[in-house]
């Protein structure tokens, strides 16, 4: 209930991003920050609460979790304007821990072969809220406000979060070391919020080269500065070793790849579907293309479940190929072929199927690969990847977008959609390269 809850939370803003940008007069640009924004949050939290909960428990750090993540529902469901918005998504980004946190207390009470089946349906049951979310924030944003959108949801979160409390027995911790590596921390939180702005001013890179250019040599120094603390620390917060394993950094790669191209058709669709261009684009209303989305989000939340079985079966190696080359030939098929609604609509299921596929595929190759005591940093850092390349998606299409408007027009040429489409296939195909060397698995 609680993953249905937040999923639900979460997916708010993808379908009604075209209502929240009339409403609150946002450019490209800022309806592409407002999109991950809450993923800012979420990439600077993920390795702190996977390494939390492998230390103290996991039920334990979800619950204190929680209450941040209700707190900016709160926020986000009274925001009269985007500062407010953003400071609501920001707070609610907070959720995105939960899943390593998931993945923790599946393992611990599961054996192996179990736990590849009961992470796929907890991935399962985050997508199948996102699923609803979809469906009813359209509705909800245009037939009460775009408040009630996410008070609803949020509402759920508590009730749910009430609910683990009281029936979920703890857990012990999976480490003995208590010691927080607050160097490590500090840097690692460094690195992921520079690296956010620089994602954040991609759109605008044109205009502030100097910028940057700054933020990139800090991006630099930072991570120089997190290797050197980490490989003296007595209990670093990541085990770089591990970090050096084919079977995880060749998880971290394609995972990468993967949800670039997701997040590209994730952001470019329902800008298709909104516009109305001169033979291109519907201008559908956020409830709309809350339906229009809605079976990509069913085929993602059947995938997780559906690729936790092929894993314990066939292994991760074939599941994620199949996903990859589905996801390839769907982003590219979405170049020539977006002029019919039924064209994106497919297209969007084939892409959200073969993104559960992979992504549950490589979090379970991730999470059964290490030691009890690292399912959390493991799977947080996996899901830290995602997060950077979904924000990195959504501003790649912003910038695509932002760049194809035409002087004295408001609305971006096709050619802007297509090259963001072209981008997404080839970032996927070049993820084959890594996935060789996935079935190298480590203990440590």
């Amino acid at each position: 209930m609680l993953a249905t809850a937040t999923g639900a939370l979460e997916s708010a803003v993808s379908p009604t991003l075209p209502l929240l940008q009339r409403e609150l007069s946002l450019t490209p640009a800022e309806g592409a920050l407002l999109s991950i924004a809450m993923l800012i949050t979420g990439a600077l939290l993920l390795p702190i609460t996977g390494n939390l909960g492998d230390r103290f428990g996991g039920r334990r750090v979800m619950i204190r979790l929680m209450g941040v993540v209700v707190t900016g529902g709160l926020v986000s469901s009274l925001a009269p304007n985007l500062p407010v918005l953003l400071l609501g998504q920001v707070l609610q980004g907070a959720m995105l821990g939960a899943m390593p946190l998931s993945f923790i207390l599946v393992r611990k009470y599961l054996s192996e072969g179990e736990s590849s089946v009961a992470i796929g349906v907890v991935s399962g049951l985050f997508l199948a809220g996102g699923m609803l979310g979809t469906l009813i924030a359209g509705p909800i944003a245009e037939g009460l406000s775009r408040h009630w959108m996410f008070a609803i949801p949020t509402i759920g979160v508590a009730l749910a979060t009430l609910l683990v409390r009281r029936l979920m027995p703890d857990d012990p911790p999976g480490r003995s070391d208590s010691r927080i590596d607050w160097p490590g921390l500090l840097l690692m939180s460094g690195i992921l919020l520079t690296l956010m702005l620089v994602l954040a001013i991609v759109p605008e890179a044109g205009s502030q080269p100097i910028e940057l250019g700054a933020l990139v040599l800090l991006l630099g120094v930072l991570v120089a500065g997190w290797i050197v603390v980490e490989r003296r620390s007595g209990a670093p917060m990541v085990n770089l070793r591990l970090l050096a394993q084919p079977a995880i950094w060749s998880s971290y790669a394609i995972t990468f790849a993967v949800c670039l191209g997701t997040s590209l058709s994730m952001y470019l669709v329902p800008q298709l579907f909104a516009v109305t261009g001169d033979g291109y684009g519907f201008g559908a209303s956020a409830t709309d293309i809350g339906f229009y989305l809605l079976p990509g989000a069913v085929a993602a939340a059947i995938a997780g479940p559906v690729a936790g079985v092929a894993v314990r079966r066939f292994g991760s190696r074939p599941a994620v190929t199949v996903g990859v080359v589905c996801m390839m030939a769907a982003l590219l098929a979405l170049v020539f072929l977006h002029g019919e609604i039924w064209h994106l609509v497919v297209g969007k299921v084939l892409v959200a199927a073969a993104s559960g596929i992979c992504v549950t595929a490589v979090v379970v190759k991730t999470a059964t690969a290490v030691s009890h005591g690292n399912t959390g940093t493991a799977t947080s850092l996996l899901l830290v990847i995602r997060v950077v390349a979904f924000a990195a998606g959504a501003q790649i299409g912003g910038a695509f977008l932002t760049a194809g408007i035409p002087s004295g027009s408001n609305i971006p040429t096709e050619s802007a959609f297509i090259a963001g489409f072209v981008i997404g296939g080839v970032v996927a195909a070049l993820s084959l390269l890594a996935v060789r060397k996935l079935d190298k698995g480590v203990k440590e």
